[in-house]
Order: structure tokens, then C-alpha cells, then sequence
């Protein structure tokens, strides 16, 4: 993630700059641009990234986190299509952090009337009654040390957030199921897919 400036290895990601507000950008679409990209490396960075995601592709049972965490991983690798499609499948599944992924999503791409709908969902899933899930501990990050802080960074400073090319061709190296014709092709987890972001 280097070329703006020098790369995480140059200087420690100072925490206090990650924590202070970052000024309000100068449209609603723009605001919700960056919104959408803080909550990805929020969700990128939880400790339960990797066992969700681990669960998605080898558990023969529905898991909204790790479609979530799928979501977060393409979006920051540029497959937005790819993104919309997980965490709808995660909101469908009771995520109401994926239906605030897509409000924003929808508000950053100027559909507001789509935007409110995905906000009330994320209301009524957050306020309404939560199925139980299994309790994951939190194993091995999902992401290389030093990789979500620096996604953090580059979101505070109003940047677009990416992986670094090795992590983004891993993400654009996975099985693509379908062309679907809404949302074209559709990226699937793969079962080595953790053990590949982590190397």
C-alpha cells in the first residue's frame, strides 16, 4: 500500500490520528463512500474475522458473519457487485451489520430510496429478536499484522481502502460460481481461502 507515502514499514500507524474524526466529506454520497469503507475495515479487523469466514466455507450450515466478512473482503478488492450479492445473503441471514453495509453501499451510489430500505432492515434485525450463533473464539487475524491498521488509515484520511496486490489477488483468484445477470460473477469462498490471506 505504498505510493501515497511510505508504506507501513516507514512509520507506526499512530492510533490517535486513527481515533480523531475525520472532517465530513462534501457530499452525502461521498460521506456514505467513506462510511461503507470504515465499517468493511471494522469488520475486516474483528477477531472472529477469520473463524466466520472459515465457517462459511467449510460448514455445511448458513453463516451471516462469514458472508459479512466475504462482503468486507470483496468490496475492498474492488468486486462491488460481488459485495452487494454476500451481504445480502448475510442480511438475509439476520446480519444487521450487512444491511448497514448496504444502506451505505446504495446511499454512496446516489439510490436513496434503496439506501432507507436496507437502513430500516438494519434497524428491525438489530432491535429484533437474534437467532443464537455459535460462539467463535478469535483465532489468527484474518488479514497480515499491520494490514487492517493500515486500511484504517487510509480511510481516516479519506482515501479509497484496498488490499495490498497480494492480498487482492488472492481475493481475485477465487471460484466464481456464475454470471449471474444482476450481479454478474459472483466470487465463492473457497475452503483455503483464510490459510491464503494469512500467508
Amino acid at each position: 500500500m505504498s505510493g501515497r507515502r511510505g508504506g507501513p514499514a516507514d512509520a507506526p500507524v499512530s492510533w490517535d490520528r486513527l481515533l480523531t474524526a475525520p472532517r465530513p466529506f462534501p457530499s452525502e454520497h461521498l460521506q456514505a463512500a467513506h462510511e461503507l469503507d470504515l465499517a468493511t475495515a471494522l469488520v475486516l479487523a474483528m477477531p472472529t474475522a477469520a473463524a466466520s469466514l472459515e465457517l462459511l466455507a467449510n460448514d455445511r450450515r448458513i453463516h451471516p458473519g462469514g458472508a459479512l466478512v466475504l462482503g468486507a473482503l470483496l468490496h475492498v478488492a474492488g468486486h462491488r457487485e460481488g459485495a452487494q450479492f454476500w451481504w445480502q445473503f448475510a442480511a438475509g441471514g439476520g446480519s444487521y451489520t450487512a444491511a448497514s453495509c448496504l444502506s451505505l453501499l446504495h446511499r454512496s451510489l446516489g439510490e436513496f430510496l434503496d439506501a432507507e430500505v436496507w437502513r430500516r432492515q438494519a434497524e428491525a434485525l438489530a432491535t429484533g429478536p437474534r437467532p443464537a450463533q455459535r460462539v467463535l473464539g478469535s483465532r489468527d487475524a484474518l488479514l497480515p499484522a499491520g494490514v487492517p491498521a493500515e486500511i484504517l488509515a487510509l480511510c481516516h484520511e479519506g482515501l479509497d481502502v484496498k488490499l495490498p496486490p497480494r492480498l487482492a489477488a488472492v481475493v481475485h483468484q477465487l471460484p466464481v460460481d456464475c454470471d449471474d445477470p444482476e450481479y454478474g460473477e459472483l466470487p465463492q469462498v473457497s475452503s483455503t481461502l483464510v490459510r491464503d490471506l494469512a500467508r
